[in-house]
């Protein structure tokens, strides 16, 4: 998935030496931990620990904090940022020495299937560590911003020309142009946060319509997936190839469920759909209901027949005016916009004055919201 972790560092990479230190493999195949390091467009370095069978718990983070002391010992010294997606990696690594320490807090990790019961505890270290933190949304925000001095929310932006091509070029791709319309359609990963009742409920409220479901299924049972004739699961996509898959959609359709891995989302796709042209219908989640549906640029949805009402009205709307205020409500809300003004602040944190100088946002007040 290409997400916010891989458009914030991408664009951290024009000026930093970035490194991913991802979560580690186990394998048969090996006696003892390695590190592997691949190389991605941009010059990003991915560092993967590869642990043998076996090793759990206690003897897996400090294998995984060797093979992170190693590592380190072998780049130049100059100054360096610890930027962290998880606070599981504090266990072995909050020891080490940093210029700045950023916590970009993106979801609320210890709500989501399968989290460690040592989640919390992780993050009130990471807390106390922490330079800066930054949100994936109001919700987190407003939840977060008591626990530390500096929190600033930075909510999902948007690649404008990137999704605007679902605009221009009108063309399915070969396993979706035998798909009839009207489509609903939804890209992302599929795991506990969708109501899959929902799904089924709207194709068999109107088995006319079909609904196209775009991503990985993760962390469910893929056999606990609806089968109609008029539901297609088409499996995961690259980030380059949506567009085409959006162009054929006639709506955007986001059947989260309302659970407590779904309260503090701010889902990147809503903005997404949004500059692509597709008009979005999404359950009530709090960070989308603030802006988009206060505002009447997403309709909210929580039953099968309000979904299906809510669909026929999109359906039958001109476009046009539609699309102006869209167009109006995004132009402020991209990814490098929003790179920009964290840059100020982790500038900042690092004691460069000289870059930091602008930024309006180094006393703990809440960043420009993007796309608002």
């Amino acid at each position: 998935m290409w997400q916010r972790p891989q458009h914030l560092l991408s664009r951290a990479a024009a000026d930093f030496d970035v490194v991913f230190f991802e979560e580690p493999v186990w394998r048969d195949d090996i006696a003892a931990a390695e590190l592997e390091i691949t190389r991605r467009p941009g010059d990003i370095r991915v560092a993967t620990p590869h642990l043998p069978h076996g090793v759990w718990d206690f003897d897996a983070v400090m294998a995984q904090r060797r093979l992170l002391e190693r590592f380190l010992a072998s780049e130049p010294t100059e100054s360096r940022v610890f930027w962290y997606y998880t606070p599981m990696a504090m266990a072995f690594s909050g020891h080490l020495q940093a210029d700045a320490v950023i916590y970009d807090n993106m979801d609320e990790l210890s709500a989501f299937r399968g989290a460690s019961p040592e989640m919390l505890s992780n993050e009130e270290d990471l807390f106390a560590r922490a330079d800066l933190v930054f949100t994936g949304g109001m919700s987190l925000y407003e939840a977060k911003r008591h626990r530390h001095p500096s929190v600033h929310p930075f909510p999902s932006s948007i690649d404008p020309a990137h999704f605007a091509r679902a605009r221009i070029d009108r063309r399915d791709p070969p396993d979706q142009a035998g798909i009839p319309g009207p489509r609903l359609g939804f890209f992302g990963v599929i795991d506990e946060r969708m109501d899959l009742d929902l799904v089924a409920g709207v194709a068999d409220a109107r088995p006319d319509w079909q609904v196209v479901m775009i991503g990985p299924v993760v962390k469910i049972d893929p056999e606990t997936l609806p089968q109609r004739p008029n539901i297609h699961w088409l499996g995961g996509r690259t980030y380059d190839e949506l567009p085409a898959y959006l162009s054929g959609w006639n709506i955007g359709f986001m059947p989260f469920a309302l659970n407590e891995s779904t309260r503090f989302i701010s889902p990147t796709k809503t903005p997404e759909f949004l500059a692509a042209g597709v008009p979005v219908i999404s359950t009530p989640i709090t960070d989308v209901i603030r802006p988009y549906g206060k505002k009447g640029l997403v309709e909210i949805a929580e039953t099968k027949a309000d979904v299906v009402a809510a669909a026929e009205r999109l359906m039958a709307r001109p476009r046009a005016q539609w699309l102006a205020r869209i167009d109006r409500h995004l132009a402020t809300g991209s990814w490098d916009a929003t790179w920009a003004a964290m840059r100020r602040l982790v500038s900042h944190a690092m004691g460069e004055p000289e870059l930091a100088a602008g930024s309006a946002n180094l006393a703990g007040a809440p960043a420009p919201l993007p796309a608002e």
